[in-house]
Formats: structure tokens, C-alpha cells, sequence
């Protein structure tokens, strides 16, 4: 017997804030999840000052939706907003951008680096090909580190194919109060920035490169990101123009290779690392994704892709290993739902917990 989205909102209304309100009426419930008999959500406080008060009510809503009839499995996570001046209110656009913010273009002639004074550290996540998750492990290292305590910003530079905002489960045109700085969005503790946020989702971006250039350079600058202590940055597939405009303008810390074990990805992942050592941007350390396989059913593990070839390829290097990931369909359906596994419990939130106490300790993040 599944359980209906309706009658989890219903339980949550009855849980009451000591400040008034209710989850519910005070709108602080976020990427709801309903798949079946397992229930995913995401409160989201003001500030990090009231979430960390608000432990006591995530428990609460845990064990409410615990123990309706249906429910199997309840994940809630508790995340914040990030300190952030609000926008007065815009007209004029489409979801409060005005007519007069133009996205992409050819890249302005700039002295120095384009990096926000307001960013300690960038980190890029790289993988040279498509299709190995590095998106996945981008948005749940941004949110791993924020509830770890780190402020931190998150930016899809895969232009041609964003998929951070349904990562992060977040759908919201950012406004542009003058047509110049644009406001980011914020969820699971996250500041964000897209691509995808400012045009029609379905449409493709058939934009040659100096286009790619001019939007990115955009996304980096023109965006109010605020006091971060890391930005992500999540890269297209490849070796091309976007990357060579981040890494020549915005003066990256380094960057992080995801590959899958096979040969064949690990061939365009040694492309990427040439790329970054050619531009001078330090190799933080590699992952391997998509390692193994356990069957939920019988635990039978399978190395679908192999298993060890990133490993092996980091210690070749003399580069640091960073973890192995393996296939889950957990992680999956975090992902299409707008809640990142990270944002959880459980084994993989806590692989990311761990990937991101080594960047801290590193002093990388």
C-alpha cells in the first residue's frame, strides 16, 4: 500500500513551529519526494542559526511520517539559506528577470581575474567525457560540505546540458533587480547559479563559442554570490572553451577528475588532467564512479564498469584518490527528485560527508 503526497502534506501541517505556523503554512518544506511507500523531503530554515534549533521538529517530522500506514522508509533532511540580501521586488520579466538582462553573447574585454572577491576557493569538477556523473557528485559535494559548515556555492557550467537545477530541485527564474547582477537561488544550504535557470528548458543552446564564453563569464561575475568559502563549479564534457575560460580568467584552486573504472572513460579522463596541468590548474585528486554494483535484492555485487582502473590511474599519477562511488539507484532518485542524496542519511550521504572532511582538512574547502 504506497502512500499519497497529499496525505504526507496533511501530517506535516500538524506539526507546529514554536514560533507559530507550521511547516506547511510557513512554506519551509522543499523537494518532497513520494516513490511508493518511501517518503524524501528536505526542511529548509531561514539561517543556519534557526535550523540548528530545529533538530528536535526534523526528528518529529521523521517519526510522524515513520509512522503513517504505507510508509516503509523516510528520509528527512535539514539544510538552510545561506545569509543573503533579498531582492526588492522586479517587473518586467519573466520570473522578475527584466527584458533589459541579456544571457550569453561575446565575452567582455576584462583586466585580471574574473573570481568574486567575495570566493575564497573555486574548485572545478571535471571529467572529460559525458555520461560518469560528474553533475551528481558536483551537486552532493556542494551540499555535503554545506552541512559540514561551509558556505558554499554551486555553478552548472555544462551550458549545453544543465541539469543542476532539477539536481537541486529548484525551478525559480533568479531575478535581476537592474539588469546587470543577477540574484542566485538557494537550496539544501546551497547559493546556485544556472544556465538552465535563465532559458526555456526545452530549447537547445545552439551557441557557438565565444556565446559559451560571454554566458560563463556572466555566471561567474555578474552573479551576487556572496561571502562563499567554495565554489563549485560543475564542467561541461570535454576539453573546450568553457573550461579554457575558467581556468585562464577565474584563477580555480584546482579541479577534481570523475571517471568511471573502464578504459574507455579513462582515456578522456587523462585529457581532461592534460587539459588542466597545460592551463596550470592543480589536480586536487580523482573519483571513481559508478564502481560497483549491490543488488538491494539478494546483495550480490557487480563490477559492471570494472573496478580499481581510476585508483590505479591516480597512484601512475602521483595523485590523490579521492573515493569510489558505487552505482546507486538511491542516488538516482535523489537526484530527479531535487534532493541530493547528500542532503540525507544513510551509506552514500555519508561517502560524501567524508569526501568533503577531506577537502576541508586539506584546506581545500
Amino acid at each position: 500500500m504506497s502512500v499519497e503526497r497529499a496525505e504526507v502534506e496533511a501530517r506535516l501541517a500538524e506539526l507546529e513551529l514554536p514560533d507559530g505556523g507550521t511547516l506547511i503554512s510557513r512554506d519551509m518544506v522543499r523537494a518532497l519526494s513520494v516513490e511508493g511507500t518511501e517518503v524524501r523531503f528536505v526542511i529548509e530554515a531561514p539561517t543556519p542559526e534557526i535550523a540548528r534549533q530545529m533538530e528536535p521538529l526534523r526528528a518529529a517530522a521523521e517519526r510522524a511520517i515513520a509512522a503513517m500506514e504505507g510508509v516503509t522508509k523516510v528520509s528527512v533532511a535539514l539544510t538552510a539559506h545561506g545569509p543573503s540580501a533579498k531582492a526588492p521586488p522586479v517587473t518586467g520579466g519573466p520570473g522578475g528577470a527584466p527584458p533589459s538582462l541579456k544571457v550569453g553573447g561575446h565575452p567582455k574585454q576584462t583586466q585580471g581575474t574574473l573570481k568574486p572577491a567575495s570566493v575564497a576557493s573555486i574548485i572545478a569538477v571535471g571529467s572529460g567525457k559525458g555520461g560518469v556523473g560528474k553533475s551528481t557528485v558536483s551537486s552532493n559535494l556542494a551540499v555535503a560540505l554545506a552541512r559540514a559548515g561551509r558556505r558554499v556555492g554551486l555553478l552548472d557550467a555544462d551550458i549545453y546540458g544543465p541539469s543542476q537545477p532539477r539536481m537541486m530541485g529548484v525551478n525559480k527564474r533568479p531575478a535581476s533587480p537592474d539588469g546587470k547582477i543577477i540574484e542566485p537561488l538557494h537550496a539544501h544550504g546551497v547559493t546556485m547559479m544556472s544556465i538552465g535557470l535563465m532559458l526555456d528548458p526545452d530549447k537547445a543552446v545552439v551557441w557557438r563559442g565565444p556565446m559559451l564564453m560571454g554566458a560563463l563569464q556572466q555566471m561567474i561575475s555578474q552573479v551576487n554570490w556572496g561571502d562563499l568559502d567554495v565554489l563549485i563549479v560543475d564542467l561541461p564534457p570535454g576539453t573546450g572553451d568553457v573550461q579554457l575560460t575558467l581556468c585562464q580568467k577565474a584563477e580555480p584552486t584546482g579541479a577534481i577528475v570523475v571517471s568511471t573504472p573502464q578504459d574507455v572513460a579513462l582515456l578522456d579522463a587523462r585529457k581532461a588532467m592534460d587539459m588542466f596541468n597545460t592551463l596550470k590548474t592543480p589536480i586536487l585528486g580523482l573519483i571513481e564512479n559508478m564502481s560497483t554494483f549491490h543488488c538491494p535484492n539478494c546483495g550480490h555485487e557487480a563490477q559492471i564498469f570494472g573496478h580499481g582502473g581510476v585508483e590505479k590511474e591516480a597512484e601512475k599519477l602521483g595523485l590523490p584518490f579521492l573515493g569510489a562511488l558505487p552505482i546507486d539507484l538511491d542516488t538516482r532518485l535523489a537526484g530527479d527528485s531535487g534532493t541530493p542524496i547528500a542532503a540525507g542519511s544513510g551509506p552514500m550521504a555519508e561517502a560524501y560527508a567524508q569526501l568533503a572532511d577531506r577537502l576541508i582538512k586539506g584546506g581545500i574547502a
